[in-house]
């Protein structure tokens, strides 16, 4: 801040350079106080958690590098800031000033030797008060040596005017001569200073809650007692202020561990400052500059050395990236290349995990339909041309990449003739949100799939949360696209299972019966014309077109999936199961029923099974009729001829369907937390037809 005054200013005027810094000093203490009593009134003291850790352990480091700098132009005694090129070095090195900053950069490193054997808590203090004692001691010892000689060789600091009383500071503050162009040029360094307070809090408050044994630790309250602190130190013309861990251990492992020595120390300071500025004169240079050693050499060694072997070679990397810029180049260039570089890894590590949770094959994956044997046989066959990948967490341009890149691998020629798929079913339920990026991923993914014949259906979203918004952002889903959107997985498969049972139908129709033929088909002993053979009766067929994934780019049996398809068709209708005796069309229900349903739990025949027909007797429902609900008595047993039960769960887990397709039997169980309802397929006429026991069978 003072650099840049001076060079707007000029140092023709030296009043208005001294004026502006000081004033610039006091804002910069005002606006640290109001942005750190602000955090602490409003509770944000956890904000600094956003930051990883590895970033801010950067800019500690970036603060040590600074330190040491500015250890080298105090004791060395450079002009001005320290400059990292071949001329600044042969200053370093000239034998003249060479000793005045390697003195105390060994007395800085001695003390840390040192400070790894002896614990003493005083042994700090006294080792800075041994220095200057020594200093003199040798002074004295040497007839050649004196004040004046030393002082002027830079060992000594340049001693004050004698008739300078110590309020002579607040005398600089003269706002006539205060360039308020060059101030307003120092604010980003005042935010960067500010920042730089907010870092250290956060991070110093609860590491030295930690060292002693201090667990009632609220950093919002530190962060209120800090604005205040700043703020009356502003007022007051003086500089910023914030805890020190370093400093703070030091005072208290020297026996400051009470209120009382807190004040003690308040008073000694203010002590020496009516003292007045003379006492600086017979201060050694190498006391401070050993000092900031000190503190950049624990600084450094934290971010750098603390950290090697604990953090992954990116974020390692990235500590070093903001200390070499804080340091070589710039503060504020160090703390924004900081939060870029906090970006980048954040989505590098983000999308190193894929956002797909789990994969499964339809052969694996079912939906909790009850079929027939028929039909789960032939799903069985087919089942792995479905797919299903479920994604969690929140979805963006860098973790969407990893689900492009895994279906174009599964659509790729040898993938995808090893295992042909015809729907891919994305679960978006997990998804916490998504995207523009991501949304239009989707898009893209879908023309990838459209191109191979792949339907890509969603399960899981709904049109009003985050997932559902972004998707109609970008046209995937909306009123006039024919994506298949459902509430949850399970629908989602067992829409998936109805086309291929279409198929299976339509297949059957092709390899049983020659074209225009007018005879009818048997099953279970109905008789079902040609014409409405995929109506929901006897098992569950539905009547729904295929969908154009069906039929686009499959015309023959030559592609993977229709082959497939039409293996499962001739290897389940070839069983001897599935077309039944042609005399069971001239029974009379419910024994076709009972033989059909029954067929591959037991060997008996209609002779067997025709006793149990007086037991049973017919009962149609009209749609959303509840059956039975838990608690009531469990006395019937259920032949379901047509339409469709629905039983729905409540248990602590979740809630949940399952549904019951004709032909198939359904007890009524007694304890069981759900209730059954009865519902349709549209092509019925809102009837649900059963056959059920008499209450004393």
């Amino acid at each position: 801040m003072a650099i840049t005054i001076l060079n707007r200013v000029g140092e023709d005027n030296p009043k208005s350079v001294l004026a502006t810094t000081v004033v610039s000093y006091a804002l910069s203490s005002i606006l640290t106080g109001a942005v750190f009593f602000g955090l602490g009134s409003m509770r944000l003291g956890s904000l600094i958690g956003f930051f990883p850790r590895h970033i801010l352990v950067g800019c500690i480091g970036g603060v040590g590098w600074f330190l040491m700098a500015t250890g080298l132009e105090v004791s060395a005694r450079l002009e001005g800031n320290l400059n990292y090129d071949l001329p600044t070095l042969h200053q370093l090195m000239d034998p003249s000033r060479f000793a005045l900053w390697l003195v105390p950069l060994l007395l800085a490193m001695l003390l840390i030797i040192c400070q790894r054997y002896i614990k003493w808590p005083l042994f700090v203090p006294l080792y800075f008060v041994c220095i200057p004692a020594l200093f003199f001691m040798v002074i004295a010892a040497v007839p050649r040596l004196d004040i004046p000689t030393v002082r002027e060789n830079g060992w000594l600091f340049d001693a004050p005017a004698d008739d300078v009383p110590f309020w002579h500071f607040y005398t600089l503050y003269d706002f006539k001569e205060v360039d308020w162009r060059a101030l307003l040029s120092t604010v980003p360094a005042m935010f960067a200073l500010t920042f730089f307070g907010i870092l250290h809090v956060p991070i110093n408050v609860p590491a030295l809650g930690v060292s002693t044994g201090e667990d009632n630790v609220d950093v919002d309250r530190e962060l209120i007692a800090h604005g205040i602190s700043n703020a009356l130190s502003g007022l007051m013309g003086s500089i910023q202020n914030y805890l020190v861990y370093t400093n703070s251990i030091l005072f208290i492992r020297s026996g400051g561990d009470s209120r009382v020595a807190g004040i003690m120390l308040a008073f000694g300071t203010a002590g020496i400052m009516m003292m007045g500025p003379a006492v600086i004169g017979y201060i050694p240079i190498m006391v401070v500059g050993a000092l900031i050693f000190l503190l950049g050499i624990e600084l450094l060694r934290e971010a750098l050395y603390d950290t090697w072997g604990k953090l992954s070679k990116l974020e390692y990397f990235t500590i070093c990236i903001i200390v070499v810029t804080m340091g070589a180049w710039d503060f504020v260039i160090g703390i924004v290349i900081g939060i870029v570089l906090a970006c980048m890894s954040f989505v590098v590590q983000a999308a190193q995990k894929s956002a797909i949770r789990a994969s499964y094959s339809g052969d694996f994956a079912r939906s909790t339909v009850r079929r027939h044997p028929l039909q789960q046989r032939f799903l069985r066959e087919v089942g792995r041309q479905i797919q299903i990948y479920k994604l969690a967490g929140y979805i963006f341009f860098g973790t969407i990449s990893s689900v492009e890149s895994t279906i174009r691998g599964l659509l790729k020629e040898q993938n995808f003739n090893a295992q042909p798929i015809r729907y891919l079913i994305i679960d978006v339920g997990n998804v916490t949100g998504i995207d523009f990026s991501a949304a239009e991923a989707f898009t893209r993914m879908r023309r990838l799939l459209g191109a191979r014949g792949v339907e890509m259906i969603l399960s899981g979203a709904k049109p009003d949360d985050e997932v559902g918004r972004g998707l109609r952002a970008v046209g995937l889903w909306g009123d006039n696209d024919k994506l298949q959107v459902f509430e949850d997985l399970n629908a989602a498969l067992e829409a998936c299972e109805n086309e291929f049972l279409a198929a299976l139908y339509r297949h059957r129709d092709e390899i049983s019966e020659p074209e225009g033929s007018d005879v009818a088909l048997h099953l279970g002993g109905l008789s079902i014309p040609n014409n409405t053979s995929r109506l929901l009766t006897v098992v569950d067929v539905p009547n729904k077109k295929p969908s154009p994934s069906m039929t686009s780019g499959d015309t023959t049996f030559s592609s993977p999936r229709r082959n497939l398809v039409h293996q499962a068709v001739k290897s389940t209708l070839k069983d001897e199961e599935v077309v039944q005796p042609s005399k069971w069309q001239n029974f009379k229900q419910p024994l076709p029923l009972i033989l059909q349903i029954f067929s591959e739990m037991t060997d008996k025949n209609e002779d067997f099974w025709f006793k149990a027909i007086p037991f049973f007797e017919r009962k149609e429902y009209p749609q959303g009729t509840v059956l039975f609900r838990r608690g009531d008595n469990s006395d019937e047993f259920y032949l379901l001829e047509e339409g469709i039960f629905v039983a729905e769960y409540n248990l602590e887990q979740g809630k949940f369907f399952e549904s019951i397709v004709a032909g198939k039997p359904y007890p009524r169980p007694r304890a069981v937390r759900r209730k059954i309802l009865t519902t349709t397929r549209n092509n019925l006429r809102g009837t649900t037809v059963l056959f059920g026991n008499r209450p004393n069978c």
